[in-house]
């Protein structure tokens, strides 16, 4: 099989296989899940979470995620990205196979006409802090951990009866607001509460579990993970392009997770390209690597990145930088996926290994041919096979701008 094929599946199906190998792996070496009472329910703190799945789509199954015994201190750490920044893999996988999904079959488009258990779901959603959470099970779950390239792992699943909240959530002004407002569109819901600092992680849960917009409906998690990502950066962008810009070539350097970034940035209307380097022996990529690329100029992205959602997260870290310095560039990106990222957890370490790029003490350059050799002394691939993929570098190398005239 080619493994170009496996870096653009990630464990979507697309060799026909009913199980994707490499996931398999991953599951056998990691079910850390521990033996759940078969009695019939659980009872712990959701952080809060919850799932929505895409098989079967418009009938998907959906409901909160609960870590059994796992009390509120510890429930929170379950869904924070900004927690995991201080583990090791192999302890975020663990850590988050205690999340039981309980599932139920839900019409995608009964959001604004929930059911008992949608209801609760959606009111566990709204809540920003861990809510004592019981469910009822049809049978014992079934330990199926869930991993691809957008989602976090996920533990045990199982279809419930019912579920209970023994507490009232905690609902955030700005959340409250948006929720119940049925005249604001989605895009203008999300938008507003990225810009109240409401966390991504709580904005795609209410865009998921169907509390958004105006026509509603359940949106499958991994659908509204890059939908969130790419709503806030169109309405960035939006503001970013309105900018002067940078005064100097400027190199940032960091990651995470195995996930490394070369962020070069240029006095140069608003562009952004993203190019992905999958090492060899890199979560999969197998015994070859990989390189693929992606762009967008001032009038933005044409239809969805071939590189998936890490195009859209990555992209958010930078705007995110544009608009806080109050300046706009031109974006040239490398992430290079080491072999020290093992195993998926999520399209939140593109974010978060971006964004800890971009908060390193710029490097400043003369050219931008001494900021690509510069950038060459710590990506581990040859510069020549990735400046070859790189579409942008050769305007921004070759072509002068009117501003260069005076």
């Amino acid at each position: 099989m080619s493994k170009s094929l496996c870096i653009q599946c990630k464990g979507k199906g697309l060799c026909g296989r009913p199980l994707c190998p490499i996931l398999e792996k991953f599951r056998s070496a990691e079910n850390t899940a521990t033996s759940i009472s078969s009695d019939g329910s659980i009872f712990g703190a959701s952080p809060p979470a919850v799932f929505v799945g895409r098989y079967g789509y418009p009938q998907v199954k959906a409901g909160p995620m609960i870590p059994p015994q796992v009390d509120s201190k510890d429930a929170m750490a379950l869904e924070d990205p900004k927690h995991w920044l201080s583990m090791d893999i192999r302890d975020i996988i663990s850590a988050r196979c205690q999340l039981v999904r309980a599932n139920t079959t839900m019409d995608v488009k009964n959001a604004n006409r929930p059911d008992k258990l949608l209801e609760k779901s959606q009111e566990l959603a709204l809540s920003k802090s861990p809510i004592d959470t019981e469910a009822w099970f049809t049978k014992p779950l079934k330990q199926d951990l869930k991993f691809d390239s957008v989602l976090t792992p996920m533990g045990p699943s199982g279809t419930m009866t019912d579920f209970d909240i023994a507490e009232n959530p905690k609902v955030p002004k700005k959340v409250d607001h948006l929720a119940y407002d049925t005249d604001a569109l989605a895009k203008d819901a999300v938008c507003e509460l990225f810009k109240g600092d409401i966390p991504t992680e709580h904005i795609t849960r209410l865009l998921s579990i169907g509390l958004l917009g105006q026509e509603r409906k359940l949106v499958p998690t991994r659908w509204a993970i890059t939908a969130t990502d790419d709503m806030v950066g169109k309405d960035i962008t939006d503001r970013v392009i309105d900018l002067p810009l940078i005064s100097e070539i400027s190199v940032f350097s960091g990651g995470c997770f195995g996930n490394y970034f070369e962020i070069l940035m240029t006095p140069r209307r608003y562009s952004y390209e993203l190019l992905e380097i999958w090492m060899k022996s890199s979560v999969w990529s197998g015994d070859s690597s990989w390189i693929g690329q992606d762009m967008e100029d001032i009038n933005g992205k044409k239809g969805y990145s071939n590189l998936a959602g890490g195009y859209y997260a990555a992209r958010i870290a930078a705007l995110e930088h544009l608009e806080k310095i109050q300046r706009q560039a031109s974006v040239f990106m490398i992430r290079e996926i080491t072999p020290e990222y093992w195993a998926p957890l999520g399209v939140w370490v593109v974010r978060e290994a971006a964004r800890n790029a971009l908060s390193s003490i710029p490097r400043t350059f003369e050219t931008i041919e001494e900021a690509l050799d510069d950038m060459a002394t710590r990506v581990r691939t040859p510069s020549e096979q990735w400046k070859a993929k790189a579409k942008m570098l050769s305007d921004i190398r070759f072509q002068r701008t009117l501003d260069s005239f005076f």
